[in-house]
C-alpha cells in the first residue's frame, strides 16, 4: 500500500510525481513494494498509472493517518504494509523482513516511530481513523497499539541503514538522499 497524498507545499507540487532520476517517487515505491507483495494499491488519489488506486475514504481526514485508515478499510481483515510515497529509497529486503515480524503492528524506530514504513493490522483502524479526523500525530498512537517496535539494532541486522524511511519533503531532501544513498535500487 502506497500512501500518496496530494500537493506538498514544501515541494511545490505533488510529491508522487516528483522526479528522481528518470522515474517518479511513486514509481520507485511501487517497484519496491511489487517485489514483496502480490498487490500494490495507491491510497490518496483518484488515478495512478499502471496500479490500482483509491482516494482517501476518510472525508476531512488529515495526513498519513487518513491514508492508513483508508488502506485498512480497503483491506478488510487483512494487514497492510504501508509505505509513504516520499520514501523512494525503501528497500524490498527491509519490507520483506518487516512482514516476517510478529506481533502486529510492526513499526521501525529511528529516533521516532516510522509510521509510514510499517505493517498495520485491521484492529489499528479505529485509532487511525480517529487520529485522521482530529488531525493528531500518530506518534502517541503507536505504543497504544502494542505489537513490535523494531529497534535500530534489529533493523540494522537486515542490512537497513535508515534509507527506507528517509523522507523527501523538499527539493533539498532529494539532493541529500542522492548524496547519501545514490539512485534508489542502485
Amino acid at each position: 500500500m502506497v500512501l500518496a497524498g496530494g500537493k506538498s507545499r514544501r515541494m511545490g507540487a505533488d510529491k508522487a510525481g516528483a522526479l528522481l532520476g528518470d522515474r517518479t517517487l511513486l514509481d520507485w515505491i511501487v517497484n519496491a513494494l511489487s517485489q514483496v507483495v502480490p498487490e500494490v494499491v495507491v491510497v490518496g488519489r483518484e488515478r495512478a498509472e499502471g496500479v490500482r488506486s483509491i482516494p482517501d475514504i476518510e472525508s476531512g481526514g488529515h495526513g498519513p493517518a487518513a491514508g492508513i485508515a483508508t488502506g485498512l478499510l480497503e483491506a478488510g481483515d487483512r494487514p497492510i504494509l504501508a509505505v509513504g510515497v516520499d520514501q523512494p529509497w525503501v528497500r524490498p529486503a527491509t519490507l520483506a523482513a518487516m512482514l516476517e515480524v510478529r506481533p502486529l503492528p510492526v513499526v521501525p524506530l529511528d529516533v521516532r516511530y516510522q509510521i509510514t514504513c510499517a505493517v498495520y493490522p485491521a484492529r489499528a483502524l479505529p485509532p487511525m481513523a480517529e487520529a485522521a479526523l482530529k488531525a493528531r500525530s500518530l506518534q502517541p498512537v503507536i505504543p497504544r497499539l502494542g505489537g513490535a517496535v523494531i529497534l535500530p539494532e534489529h533493523w540494522r541486522s537486515w542490512g537497513e541503514d535508515g534509507r527506507s524511511w528517509f523522507s523527501v519533503d523538499t527539493p533539498e531532501d532529494l539532493t541529500e538522499g542522492l548524496r547519501r544513498y545514490g539512485t534508489p535500487g542502485g
